[in-house]
């Protein structure tokens, strides 16, 4: 429901403030939020000719983006497409043209009219003129007389009438409101989200295919036993090899590798397998509130959707954000852990749980200084060896040990792949519809009349406002993982996936859940209703996810 009225004043406000636009004299604004087509690389727009009647015009217009958009001025009256003149000439400037070109004289340059000589007459002229003693002027308004070397003047007089009546007349503080602007309108993002989906669907599958080979072969019953003995500490009241820490091992092994939808299934048994044993079936227990809390953290090693949506977005190094990815939530799912540990009065100076946390606190510690020491080229270099090299590393021990273990690794990898494929066609229409939704606020300018004020704030303060461009992900984040993708993958297309803000949409993406839906979720697959503090101990952990997603990027990119 609050995804369902999201969505709706997301529309509603974008068409809002398009209507209000149109108001203000952005003619095109309808015609950009429908059909508008971002360009292809290398692709430029449609060419247009401008013709500038008015004083002062051009040093307005020399801080305007009329390069980019391919407008080209011109001296030619009879080529422009667009007139750019000033506010106060534009209320009557095409009356005044039609009367112009009514009653200026048109004479051929070879005639020998007793004007040539006349001092008091200004010659406008399309072509160049060897005569010197001729009185020009580039502003037909001005004009006397049209000299040109058309032998059919009356014609020539009717062609410019017709062109005049089609020239579009545009105010110069208002030639921004007419350029192209170089994004999808709603047909376009239609047609992009079903291509992001299609291409999310060879990365889910092969690393789904994996994980089922993995659980085929036992690993996450290996790993269970591994880490049993410090979910124990963090569970107290669950019974020793109880169900439910396979269930979580389980759960947490797909977010460890980025696979949000393969870890609900598991999440809900292990919801379920601790109401079994919660004496109060309406209120939520001390363990299942831990485990939403660290669930929620998420984890990750492999950043596996993010890197499939960053790679359909065309980024040189999609595995770019792996390494920030990594420690961003693990910070998440250590303040998610310390938080609900003190709320839940849990010793954390017990030795089996501060040993392994202080050692990978300290671990990470100094790899975030190592990071911070190298150059931008060697920081490249490692992070690419690192997190391609850990991608490999995941295969090579999957399929040993299924190999080890003898089970037929491609019928596994295939039975666990078709999940893969069935969760990319499922999310085609939540692709569509956030897509669409944000491409409106962006293109209706309604993006920019949210995210201008605060970066103002920020700029005030003396700080960089690029990370303000991540705000919306990190906001909607919560409420909505579709929504933030949308926004995420927005703001790849606007600013390229391989820049600071696309690299931190992505970390700020990946660094926590959706709180509100997996509270709902997961609550309500148990028929849980007193929810007690699940719900601020998790958004800290986001807020503090937030936090670090920024500072990691600025460490590493800015």
């Amino acid at each position: 429901m609050a995804l369902s009225r999201i969505w709706s004043y997301m529309i509603l406000f974008a068409v809002a403030v398009a209507g209000y636009r149109y108001m203000q004299g952005d003619k095109n604004i309808f015609n950009d939020m429908v059909v508008e087509r971002k360009l292809a690389a290398g692709e430029n727009f449609s060419r247009v000719s401008y013709y500038v009647i008015g004083r002062g015009i051009d040093s307005v217009l020399k801080d305007t983006k009329l390069k980019n958009a391919n407008w080209v001025k011109t001296d030619k009256f009879s080529d422009a497409q667009v007139i750019i003149t000033t506010s106060e000439l534009k209320q009557n400037l095409r009356e005044q043209l039609s009367n112009q070109l009514a009653k200026i004289g048109f004479t051929n340059v070879n005639s020998q009219d007793n004007f040539i000589a006349d001092k008091s007459k200004l010659i406008y002229t399309e072509e160049f003129l060897s005569d010197s003693t001729l009185d020009t002027t580039n502003n037909l308004l001005q004009a006397t007389v049209v000299h040109t070397s058309e032998v059919n003047t009356d014609s020539l007089r009717a062609a410019w009438t017709a062109i005049s009546n089609r020239q579009k007349i545009i105010s110069s503080d208002q030639v921004l409101l007419w350029l192209p602007k170089n994004i999808d309108g709603i047909f376009e993002t239609g047609k992009f989200a079903v291509t992001i989906a299609i291409g999310l669907i060879g990365t889910l599958a092969l690393f789904m295919g994996l994980l089922n080979i993995a659980e085929r072969a036992g690993g996450i019953n290996v790993i269970s036993r591994l880490i049993s003995p410090f979910l124990s500490k963090l569970f107290p009241s669950l019974p020793k090899d109880h169900p439910s820490f396979g269930h979580m091992v389980m759960n947490f092994s797909a977010n460890m590798l980025g696979l949000d939808n393969a870890a609900t299934p598991f999440g809900l048994k292990a919801m379920q397998s601790l109401q079994e044993i919660n004496t109060n079936k309406d209120r939520a227990s001390d363990a299942q509130i831990m485990f939403l809390a660290l669930h929620a953290s998420g984890l990750t090693l492999i950043p596996v959707s993010i890197i499939a949506v960053r790679s359909a977005n065309g980024s040189h190094n999609p595995n770019e954000i792996f390494i920030p990815l990594m420690l961003t939530t693990f910070v998440c799912t250590l303040t998610a852990m310390v938080v609900t540990s003190l709320k839940q009065k849990i010793n954390l100076f017990q030795r089996g749980l501060l040993l392994p946390v202080a050692g990978l606190s300290l671990t990470l510690s100094l790899f975030v200084w190592f990071l911070s020491s190298l150059r931008p080229f060697a920081l490249d270099q490692f992070s690419d060896a690192f997190s391609n090299g850990s991608i490999l590393l995941v295969f090579f021990g999957i399929i040993a040990g299924g190999l080890y273990k003898k089970i037929n690794l491609f019928d596994a990898f295939v039975d666990g792949a078709k999940g893969g494929f069935e969760t990319a066609v499922r999310i085609i229409p939540y692709m569509v519809g956030m897509l669409v939704a944000v491409s409106m606020l962006r293109t209706s300018g309604a993006f920019d009349l949210i995210i201008n004020p605060i970066k103002h704030l920020i700029a005030i303060s003396g700080m960089d406002t690029r990370w303000a461009e991540g705000l919306p992900t990190a906001l909607l984040r919560p409420f909505s993982a579709g929504g933030a993708r949308g926004f995420m993958i927005d703001a790849m297309r606007t600013f390229g996936p391989d820049s600071f803000i696309g690299k931190l949409v992505s970390v700020l993406q990946g660094s926590s859940e959706t709180t509100f839906y997996v509270v709902a979720l997961y609550f309500g697959s148990v028929s849980v209703k007193d929810t007690r503090y699940a719900i601020p101990v998790m958004l800290l952990a986001d807020l503090a996810g937030v936090i670090f997603s920024i500072a990691i990027c600025y460490l590493l990119w800015a």
